[in-house]
C-alpha cells in the first residue's frame, strides 16, 4: 500500500507544490478542498477516511488576506482557519489509525511590528489588530485538540516565495514598469521563506517525532524592503525603480482591493527553534532564492 499523505486546502500555491514533490516521492497525496473534484469540506466521513492510515495531514486552508480588510472579509478570512481546523480536529478523534503528525498553518504576522529586534518562538512579542487575532484564534482551534496519537505542529510561515504564485509576480510587475523602489519608509522588516524549503522542513520535523509545538518558519536571513527592492532589480537587471510613498500605497492598494499592512508591517522573525534543531536552509539568503526562482521562470 502507498505511503499517504493529506493536503487540507492543497489546491492553492502551496498546496499544489506540496502535491507535487509529495507525488515524486511515491505517495499517494490526497486533498480537502471546496473543490467537488476533491474532498469537501462536508464530507465527514470522507475526511476520516483520507485520514486513515496516513504518515501526515498538512492544512492551509483558509481564504486569502490579498483583499480588503471589510466586514464580511474579515468574517471569511476567520472562519475558514478556525472552522477548517476544528472540522479536522474532530474527524483525527475519529479515526482508528490517525496520521502520528498534523501540521497546521499559522502566520508570522502573529508577531508585533518589529524593527528593534527580531521575533523568536521564545522571546517573540504577540502583536495586536485583526490579522493578529485571526493568527490567534487560529492557534486556538489548533491546539485545544488533545491528541494521544498525533504530533502537533503550528507553522508560523513567513511570506513564501516560489515560481508559479505567491507575492512574486507582483513585485516583478512593479520592477518591471519601473515601480520597483522602497515602498513606504524601507526600513520595514520582510521575512521570507523559499517554497523548496517549507517542504524540506515538513520533511524534517515529519522524521524528529520528538518535536511538537510552535515553529517559525522562515528564512535565518530577513532584509529590508529597501534590500528587498534592490535586489529584486539587480535581478531583474533593472537600474532605476521610482519610490512609493505610504499614500500612494494607500491609493493603490484601494483601487486592487488589498491592504498596505502586507507591505508596511515590518515582520522580523527568527527561525530560532528550526535552526537550534538542526535544520539547515537550502535558500538561506534572499539573493539565492531569487535567483532560483527568476532562472526557473524565464
Amino acid at each position: 500500500m502507498k505511503k499517504k499523505v493529506v493536503i487540507a486546502g492543497g489546491t492553492g500555491f502551496i498546496g499544489k507544490y506540496l502535491k507535487k514533490k509529495f507525488d515524486d516521492l511515491g505517495y499517494q497525496v490526497k486533498i480537502i478542498s471546496r473543490q467537488p473534484s476533491h474532498t469537501t469540506w462536508n464530507d465527514i466521513a470522507g475526511i476520516v477516511d483520507a485520514m486513515e492510515d496516513s504518515e501526515i495531514l498538512i492544512n492551509l486552508a483558509g481564504k486569502s488576506v490579498d483583499c480588503r480588510y471589510n466586514a464580511k472579509n474579515k468574517e471569511v478570512i476567520l472562519k475558514s482557519r478556525t472552522e477548517t481546523t476544528r472540522i479536522l480536529g474532530n474527524a483525527l478523534e475519529e479515526c482508528k489509525n490517525p496520521p502520528p503528525l498534523w501540521i497546521n498553518s499559522s502566520t508570522a504576522t502573529i508577531y508585533r511590528h518589529a524593527e528593534d529586534r527580531p521575533m523568536t518562538e521564545e522571546s517573540g512579542e504577540i502583536g495586536t489588530g485583526f490579522s493578529v487575532n485571526v493568527a490567534k484564534k487560529w492557534e486556538e482551534s489548533f491546539f485545544a485538540f488533545q491528541l494521544p496519537k498525533t504530533r502537533q505542529v503550528a507553522l508560523r510561515i513567513a511570506i513564501v516565495l516560489g515560481e508559479n504564485g505567491g507575492v512574486i509576480e507582483p513585485f516583478k510587475n512593479l520592477v518591471k514598469f519601473g515601480l520597483g523602489g522602497v515602498q513606504g519608509p524601507g526600513n520595514q522588516k520582510f521575512s521570507w521563506i523559499h517554497i523548496e524549503d517549507l517542504f524540506n522542513i515538513i520533511l524534517f520535523l515529519k522524521e524528529k517525532d520528538e518535536l511538537s509545538g510552535v515553529f517559525n518558519c522562515s528564512s535565518p536571513d530577513p532584509v529590508t524592503n529597501r534590500e528587498l527592492m534592490d535586489q529584486m532589480r539587480q535581478v531583474m537587471d533593472r537600474k532605476f525603480g521610482l519610490s512609493s510613498p505610504k499614500w500612494m500605497l494607500e491609493l493603490g492598494t484601494f483601487l486592487i482591493r488589498t491592504e498596505t499592512e502586507l507591505i508596511l508591517k515590518s515582520r522580523w522573525v527568527i527561525p530560532e527553534r528550526l535552526v537550534s534543531e538542526g535544520y539547515t536552509f537550502k535558500f538561506n539568503k534572499l539573493e539565492k532564492a531569487l535567483h532560483q526562482i527568476m532562472k526557473n521562470r524565464n
